[in-house]
């Protein structure tokens, strides 16, 4: 690796599995000191180990963002006093899936997804804003879906809570650039792991075929593209959204 991050500092909330952990791990081997984040303990002293053991410099810091405000401060703060003060790069990345269609969803199902997806980054953000800029400037990567632009059956709450985050990118872009604070995000497309040798073919991959990748993409693709949002090669980079989706949601999807 590079060490393109060197002596810069990150936070990368649901980072201990799948994308999160990812991105975290790609951070700190490119010489950043991260904050590894999310409910489970076990996973996150894990992913921690991990990335010392490769040579890098990681913290976990246990938190369930519920949406609430008081939540995302404390998480927040907590970053700030490991870190000494300073998060150069906060990836909001944490979130949850329903299962449930429209018809059945319930109102505290509602309130809970976009407490999680929404709510939670937003006051996130809100608290590490003020510390980038009085620290000369930052950088904010959220996280998106293909599935904001183009309907799936029975994905109408997720979709509209990362359609959400992708206009907060747009309007945080500007709102806080005055500020030296950079704001860009990654939109993934079907993104999982390897299939075991053998194994019986995942929905997601059938959903990917006729696609100019023909398959889906590992958590490895979100992870460079981030990467690379949260470098100097991206300093003239603002309120965008990267689509890393096999070219998903941007080209014709053909019989395969």
């Amino acid at each position: 690796m590079s060490e393109r991050l060197r002596n810069k500092t990150a936070l990368v909330t649901g980072s201990t599995s799948n994308i999160g952990q990812a991105i975290v791990e790609t951070l700190a081997a490119e010489g950043a000191h991260v904050i590894v984040s999310g409910r489970n303990r076990e996973r996150g002293a894990r992913v921690v180990d991990g990335i010392r053991a490769a040579g890098g410099r990681a913290d976990f810091l246990a938190a369930d963002l519920d949406g609430s405000a008081e939540a995302s401060q404390d998480l927040a703060g907590r970053a700030l006093e490991t870190l000494g003060g300073r998060i150069d790069i906060l990836v909001n990345n944490a979130g949850i899936y329903p299962s449930s269609g429209t018809t059945d969803t319930d109102e505290k199902t509602f309130d809970q997804v976009y407490g999680v997806n929404v709510k939670a980054p937003f006051f996130l953000t809100a608290a590490v804003v003020p510390a980038m800029a009085d620290a000369g400037g930052g950088v904010i990567v959220n996280l998106g879906s293909w599935i904001a632009r183009l309907g799936v059956p029975r994905g109408a709450l997720y979709s509209s809570t990362k359609g959400a985050m992708e206009t907060l990118t747009r309007a945080w872009a500007a709102e806080f650039a005055p500020l030296g604070v950079r704001v860009n995000a990654v939109s993934p497309g079907v993104i999982l792991p390897p299939t075991p040798e053998g194994g019986e073919p995942n929905p997601g991959e059938i959903m990917m075929k006729g696609t100019p990748a023909g398959g889906v993409g590992t958590p490895d693709a979100i992870a460079h593209a981030v990467l690379w949002l949260a470098g100097d090669e991206a300093a003239f980079v603002h309120g965008t959204v990267v689509d890393v989706d096999g070219g998903r949601t941007a080209v014709a999807v053909v019989a395969a």
